[in-house]
């Protein structure tokens, strides 16, 4: 009888000193909707809430993913690559944007020969958004 390999217990945050990449991928159409940073915190945090939580490295703190602007990400599954130092959020995005340029997916511009080319449609105004939260 052959034994199944112990599961190790999620992402290896030992490695990339402590924050990992953590790619956010819409759960019904497959789109990457972008690429943050998680430490040992918002990984448990994105577990306890079942929302996206992030480490923001400008900032050197917690990000809840739609904090300011209400776009939210509602976490579906999660998956680590093979050694563990990558994470992949399959996310419903609520709110439209996952961008904070108003963009649904960060990777709105295509590389052509004649340079940035914009391939995707901006689904709010960012200064609407942000302000709006700010005085709210």
């Amino acid at each position: 009888m052959v034994q199944k390999p112990a599961v190790p217990e999620g992402p290896d945050f030992d490695k990339g000193d402590g924050l990992l990449p953590a790619i956010a991928q819409d759960v019904h159409t497959g789109q990457v909707l972008m690429l943050a940073y998680m430490n040992r915190e918002s990984f448990a945090e994105t577990l306890a809430r079942g929302e996206a939580v992030y480490y923001s490295r400008s900032r050197q703190k917690l990000w809840r993913k739609g904090e300011e602007s209400g776009h939210i990400q509602k976490v579906h599954a999660i998956y680590v690559d093979c050694d563990r130092d990558c994470i992949l959020l399959k996310v419903e995005q609520i709110g439209g944007a996952a961008c904070h340029e108003g963009y649904r997916s960060c990777f709105y511009r295509q590389v052509t020969p004649e340079g940035l080319k914009v391939v995707g449609e901006r689904v709010c105004d960012p200064e609407q958004v942000y302000k709006k939260r700010a005085t709210s």
